[in-house]
């Protein structure tokens, strides 16, 4: 470089200029698909407009909540807990032959593998209101068709949890029984379950927190629990008991969230 020459000056930039006109229409191709998708949908986009006014309206005929059926919402909520927590063990007696099944080094043969794979995804791709409105039609209206939807439902997101546990395990323990003389029932025994048995734990205890909240709105479709009452409430306008049930369910779900949380931090 010359005496008194300028230095030549460079300016970093992230992205290439490839890869900033390949982020843009990248970017373009999004909003496109988003403003295609919203205007095949048919929105009546006045009700849009005024759902704030229709809210306001909504929450001063829910206000002040109705206490007076109060013994009737605790009891369908202490129910609503029970669905769910009967829900959830049945769903693990379920669950875990199915998982242990669907583990790629527990499994006996490939044909099982893929019927322990098979149940979880189908179990876990139908919607719990789905499953409910199934057994609804088999059994007819009550607890017993809620506890089968929410059982259903928890089958197939407990037993991948537990299976992919089962898959991480170590083989060090499962080869010193074998070579022990251990047969198959000392192996699951002693070899499998302690190494998987917090990650049971607290998949139990998170899948509990969750049918919780779901077994809350199985009422609306026949299912039992608080959700029938909630429905009632709606059907024959009765905005303030609505209110009083929704506070409940919230109270109820806020309370399942502390204590779930309390329970994964002693188990994990």
């Amino acid at each position: 470089m010359t005496r008194g020459a300028t230095p030549e000056r460079y300016e970093w930039q992230r992205y290439t200029l490839p890869q900033r006109l390949g982020r843009f229409f990248a970017y373009l191709l999004a909003v496109t698909v988003v403003v295609w998708a919203v205007r095949t949908l048919d929105i009546f986009w006045p009700w849009v407009w005024s759902a704030p006014n229709e809210i306001a309206d909504m929450f001063n005929r829910m206000s002040p909540p109705d206490l007076r059926r109060g013994d009737e919402i605790l009891r369908a909520m202490i129910e609503t807990i029970h669905i769910a927590t009967i829900a959830t063990f049945l769903s693990l007696f379920l669950a875990l032959p199915t998982a242990y099944i669907a583990a790629q080094n527990t499994t006996p043969n490939t044909f099982t593998l893929w019927l322990g794979r098979f149940i979880l995804v189908a179990t876990r791709s139908v919607n719990t209101i789905i499953w409910a409105l199934l057994f609804v039609a088999i059994f007819g209206p009550g607890v017993m068709a809620g506890i089968l939807a929410i059982a259903f439902r928890s089958i197939g997101f407990t037993g991948k949890l537990i299976a992919e546990a089962i898959e991480e395990i170590d083989r060090k323990p499962i080869e010193a029984i074998t070579a022990a003389g251990g047969d198959k029932g000392k192996i699951v025994i002693f070899g499998i379950i302690p190494q998987v048995l917090p990650t049971f734990l607290a998949v139990t205890i998170l899948r509990w927190d969750i049918n919780i909240r779901e077994s809350t709105v199985l009422g609306l479709v026949g299912a039992g629990g608080i959700g029938l009452i909630l429905q009632g409430a709606i059907d024959t306008f009765q905005w303030r008991t609505a209110s009083t049930i929704l506070i409940a369910i919230l109270v109820v779900v806020v309370l399942g969230e502390v204590v779930s949380g309390a329970l994964r931090k002693r188990v994990l």
